[in-house]
């Protein structure tokens, strides 16, 4: 959508049933995620199995995210989006049906799927009808309903598992996710209708491929959303366990995810006008991610249900300010023509970083135990930081947005 063109009342209305679809998508798949670790367990998971469940489902969402991106045009935006939707309602309902953990890595892996379908061409959809005098918003906006689900969807599980047992949020969560699913197919307009056409494409994947390898400040969007899901997929595979260790129970657990997510999502929408106000957004990026550095490592101290719940607030806190920074500089720092390939792999920076973490956490936090391992994380997140700064020191987006002239 070129300036000229841009009609706020279209922009408002689109923004608001893209945040209804991603709200209810991600509150149905993530009522399973707390619960998922501690139902494996039950089963007679271990944490490296517990990992590599997690690792499953984000390393099939990583691997695919980039090529969806990049085809996603092609393939169809409401179709690839209601084809991962509907994927992700389905593997609700199996998991009901699992008696065993490695059942359960074959569904998560098809979960996998449907989330790569799902979350980097709506994102980039997002992108696209926003101007970008308002990409900051406009993600602030998005990813505050996604947070919210992210939020919600957790303390549901929790409680419900509790009063109710696993299979009851499975239910619930195909049930949310279904739901989902008729919104995007009778509210969502398709892509043809509501965009500006682009002119035909000349270039090759290939030679796309090749532009983006050179681009240094989108590789740097993309290695500080590694970094930061990594700290991120620390949180969302381990944290159950060790919080269950020091005798909280699946409410007081699901109680600290909806605290992490709440906070992030109510702290989306000032940083994101706060990001279309300064000179440099990733300066906030930088503030952001040393927050997370600092709250991920204070997990491993956490004994008491109030330790975790502080912790949830600084790192909800801290994901606020930098990633929806890096939501709009992964945006500018891109072509509109590469906005697809820059969101897939933004969004596969997401997963792939949740998985490195899920794999590969495991295997030490048996050696070294859980304090050990938070405090690893946060090591690690601390030196992505500096490599995000030596890619972005020179970047400065045109006036205009990218791709507009």
């Amino acid at each position: 959508m070129s300036p000229n063109q841009f009609n706020f009342t279209t922009y408002r209305n689109l923004l608001f049933i893209c945040c209804v679809v991603v709200f209810g998508c991600y509150f149905g798949t993530y009522m399973r995620l707390p619960v998922v670790p501690l139902y494996a367990q039950a089963l007679g998971a271990d944490a490296v199995q517990v990992g590599i469940i997690n690792a499953a489902f984000l390393f099939m969402a990583g691997a695919l995210s980039l090529p969806l991106g990049i085809f996603s045009d092609r393939l169809g935006v409401k179709f690839l989006i209601a084809l991962g939707v509907l994927i992700l309602s389905g593997t609700s309902f199996l998991l009901c049906l699992t008696a065993r953990p490695g059942q359960i890595v074959w569904l998560y892996l098809l979960s996998g799927v449907g989330l790569a379908a799902f979350g980097p061409t709506i994102m980039a959809f997002v992108a696209n009808f926003s101007p970008p005098t308002h990409l900051g918003r406009a993600y602030g906006w998005y990813t505050t309903a996604l947070y919210c689900g992210m939020s919600l969807g957790p303390a549901v599980g929790g409680f419900t598992a509790q009063g109710l047992g696993f299979s009851a949020v499975f239910l619930i969560s195909g049930v949310a996710i279904l739901l989902t699913f008729g919104i995007v197919v009778f509210f969502l307009p398709r892509a043809r209708h509501v965009l500006v056409p682009r002119p035909p494409r000349t270039e090759t994947v290939a030679a796309q491929a090749r532009r983006i390898a050179r681009n240094r400040p989108l590789l740097g969007c993309w290695l500080a959303t590694l970094g930061g899901c990594f700290a991120l997929g620390m949180f969302i595979t381990f944290l159950p366990l060790h919080a269950h260790n020091q005798g909280l129970s699946y409410g007081q657990i699901g109680l600290v995810f909806a605290t992490q997510g709440i906070v992030n999502a109510l702290s989306r929408i000032p940083f994101g006008h706060l990001s279309d106000r300064v000179g440099r957004r990733g300066n906030l990026v930088v503030a952001g991610l040393v927050g997370l550095t600092a709250s991920i490592g204070s997990f491993g101290f956490a004994t008491q249900p109030h330790h975790f719940i502080l912790g949830a607030v600084a790192m909800g806190t801290s994901m606020g300010l930098a990633f929806t920074s890096i939501g709009a500089l992964t945006a500018e720092a891109a072509p509109a023509e590469l906005r697809g390939l820059a969101m897939g792999g933004y969004n596969s920076a997401i997963y792939l970083g949740m998985m490195l973490s899920s794999a590969l956490m495991g295997p030490v936090i048996r050696l070294i135990g859980f304090q050990e391992g938070f405090l690893l994380t946060g090591l690690i997140n601390f030196l992505v930081i500096g490599l995000f700064y030596f890619f972005m020191r020179e970047f400065s987006p045109h006036p205009a947005g990218p791709g507009l002239k």
